[in-house]
C-alpha cells in the first residue's frame, strides 16, 4: 500500500512517525473520513470544510488544504484500485516537539500529515436486515463537533456494543438520544424523522447533511430535536448513517426489537432515494 505522509508517497511500512509527535502523545489532531462512489469523492466540499473547522478549532496551523484533493487522486492512482468505492482516512497533527510539554510549542512546529487508502464493500446486502445498537452514557468532552483523533470513549463504547453482538453504540446525555460512537442516529414517528440538533455534543455529519437534502426533496419533514430514552417505544423507525455506513436500519436497541426488527417503509424510502441520488454521479 502506498500512503502520503509529509509530503511524500511512501509505502506503509516506510513510514516513520516521531514519538514526540503532539499526535502520538496527546491526540493532538483531527482527522477526516471520506468515500467514492464509481470512484469519485462524494461530497469532497462538506468533508474539506468540515476538516478545515476542526483545524481552526483546535488551531492546528496547517494552511495546504488546497492540495489535498489531489493528493488523494494521486493515491488512487498509486494504488491501482480496482474497486469504484474507496475509503479516504485523514490525518493531521500538531506535529513533532520535544521537550514534551502540554502547551502549544514554542516558535514553528510543522504539522504532520498523513493520508492512506483503501477499497470498502458495497454496504446495499447489509440494509436487507437491521441491526441492533445499545444504549451508552455518553461519557466524552465537550467539543464533540471537533472530528478529533482523541477517539478512546468511541473505542471503549463500540466494542462494548460488539461484545454484546451489536454494531453501534448510542450516546445518552441527560436522558437524550445524542448520537453514535462514529454515525449520526435517526428516528421515525408520524411520517417524521428526528435527529438531534447540531450542538457542541454533535459532530456535524456529512451524511447527515445528504439526509437532510433527501427528505426535503421527498416533503419529509424532518425535525432537529433529540429523542429521550422514555420515548423509544413511540418511534415506528429507527437508522443511523455515516460516510462509509452509509444508512443502516435499526432493528433493535438493546434486546428491545424495533417493530418486526427488519428495515421500515420509510427508512426504505429514504435508503432508495439516496441510492438514486449517488447513482447519479453528481455532487458538490
Amino acid at each position: 500500500m502506498i500512503v502520503y505522509f509529509n509530503g511524500q508517497y511512501l509505502k506503509l511500512e516506510e513510514v516513520k512517525i516521531s514519538p514526540f509527535d503532539r499526535g502520538f502523545q496527546y491526540a493532538d489532531g483531527v482527522y477526516e473520513v471520506i468515500r467514492t462512489y464509481f470512484g469519485k469523492l462524494f461530497r469532497y466540499a462538506d468533508h474539506l470544510e468540515r476538516l478545515k473547522d476542526s483545524l481552526r478549532e483546535t488551531r492546528i496551523n496547517y494552511t495546504r488544504t488546497g492540495e489535498l484533493e489531489e493528493c488523494i487522486y494521486k493515491l488512487f492512482e498509486l494504488n491501482k484500485f480496482t474497486s469504484p468505492n474507496i475509503s479516504v482516512y485523514i490525518q493531521i497533527t500538531r506535529g513533532e516537539y520535544f521537550p514534551r510539554k502540554h502547551s502549544f510549542p514554542p516558535g514553528e512546529v510543522n504539522p504532520t500529515v498523513f493520508i492512506s487508502t483503501f477499497p470498502i464493500e458495497d454496504e446495499i446486502a447489509a440494509f436487507e436486515k437491521g441491526i441492533k445498537v445499545i444504549l451508552e452514557k455518553d461519557i466524552r468532552w465537550s467539543k464533540c463537533n471537533i472530528k478529533s483523533i482523541s477517539l478512546l470513549p468511541n473505542v471503549l463504547s463500540n466494542q462494548r456494543a460488539v461484545e454484546e453482538g451489536a454494531e453501534e453504540a448510542i450516546w445518552l446525555r441527560d436522558g437524550k438520544l445524542l448520537e453514535g460512537s462514529h454515525t449520526n442516529f435517526w428516528g421515525i414517528k408520524n411520517n417524521e424523522v428526528w435527529t438531534a440538533p447540531l450542538s457542541n455534543f454533535i459532530l456535524p455529519g456529512v451524511s447527515r447533511k445528504v439526509i437532510f437534502e433527501i427528505c426535503s426533496n421527498m416533503g419529509i419533514n424532518v425535525l432537529e430535536q433529540a429523542i429521550s430514552e422514555n420515548e423509544i417505544n413511540q418511534f415506528n423507525e429507527f437508522f443511523i448513517t455515516g460516510t462509509t455506513t452509509e444508512i443502516k436500519p435499526v432493528g433493535f436497541i438493546g434486546n428491545v426489537q424495533i417493530g418486526d426488527g427488519l428495515p421500515g417503509i420509510n427508512t426504505k424510502k429514504i435508503y432508495y432515494a439516496f441510492l438514486e441520488y449517488i447513482n447519479r454521479r453528481i455532487w458538490d
